[in-house]
């Protein structure tokens, strides 16, 4: 991983848009909160609230098989009871508002088949057989490393009523963008991924392809995020890019919270929720505190949430 410029916090002023932009919090609600995710909360909350910045909840269920009604309303309670409110759920109706409301993922089939659309009228999109253990079988890999899609299904015609599953032909092409954190990167999606797979064989959209088309409808200028999702860049602005985006987007990947192992803190592990530290009595502000020192943001015992801009001012 790259390491990140040593000034890159009061370089934001300069390589943020002026005023009126837009980022998102966006978690996945199929486990409960944790100290990653209060991290990514801080550089999303922290930036825009000190460079004119507004935030989009977004929730991110496009996994019908792991994604649970009880995971989103304790997410939705827990930023409430940090003072999170996002400038577009202001409280106190955005809890009211929100079923129902876009920027839940699990509502916006007909976005995502449009999408789809425009891109089968392109003739980039074709049916795809393949599971990850056939592509696994194929393409040598070491472990946790990412196979890349040798495109078995790229020319055998394969009817579209076999599988639901529909990839995206990438062709060579090379997506440079400078990261807010981490400086100038160069990703080449044809080599790294592959052709993207865009909706997988149970019918349900993959998270590449959901993220990039609602980035665009939301209109999102700046995606903050952990660097596990930093390879995820280049093919999303390719994708971006073949769906027509002109506007401008920016990244930062800041650094995840890792065990003593190296491992990321995760819903997956049952890593200490926020609301297992919420009932052991733990406070707002003790709580942001502990995500900012992990994160080497601030060394202090308590941080209230109005003091996030001085984070990144």
């Amino acid at each position: 991983m790259p390491s990140p410029h040593p000034d890159w916090r009061h370089r934001l002023a300069h390589a943020l848009p002026s005023t009126g932009w837009r980022t998102r919090f966006a978690p996945a609600p199929t486990g409960y909160l944790h100290l990653g995710h209060l991290v990514n909360a801080l550089h999303v909350w922290g930036m825009a609230r000190a460079h004119g910045g507004t935030v989009l909840l977004r929730i991110e269920d496009h996994d019908g098989t792991r994604c649970r009604p009880e995971y989103e309303a304790a997410l939705l309670d827990d930023l409430e009871w940090l003072g999170l409110h996002p400038d577009v759920y202001a409280p106190p109706t955005f809890r009211a508002d929100w079923s129902g409301h876009a920027a839940r993922q699990s509502n916006q089939h007909a976005r995502y088949a449009t999408a789809l659309e425009s891109l089968q009228a392109a003739g980039l999109v074709y049916p795809c057989r393949c599971t990850r253990r056939d592509i696994a079988i194929q393409v040598p890999h070491q472990p946790g490393e990412e196979p890349c899609y040798p495109g078995t299904c790229r020319e055998a015609s394969v009817p579209p009523g076999e599988s639901f599953a529909r990839r995206v032909r990438l062709d060579p092409f090379i997506a440079g963008f400078d990261d807010l954190r981490l400086g100038p990167m160069v990703h080449e999606p044809a080599r790294q991924c592959g052709d993207l797979l865009v909706r997988d064989r149970h019918a349900q959209w993959t998270y590449q392809f959901a993220v990039v088309v609602d980035d665009q409808a939301h209109d999102i200028d700046v995606v903050i995020r952990g660097e596990d999702l930093l390879a995820s860049t280049g093919r999303q602005l390719q994708l971006a890019a073949l769906l027509g985006r002109t506007r401008p987007l920016r990244f930062l990947h800041h650094a995840l919270l890792v065990h003593p192992d190296g491992s990321k803190l995760s819903k997956a592990t049952r890593d200490t929720s926020l609301r297992e530290m919420r009932a052991a009595g733990a406070r707002p502000e003790a709580l942001l505190a502990e995500a900012a020192r992990r994160a080497g943001l601030v060394q202090r015992d308590t941080l209230p949430v109005t003091a996030l801009a001085e984070l990144f001012g």
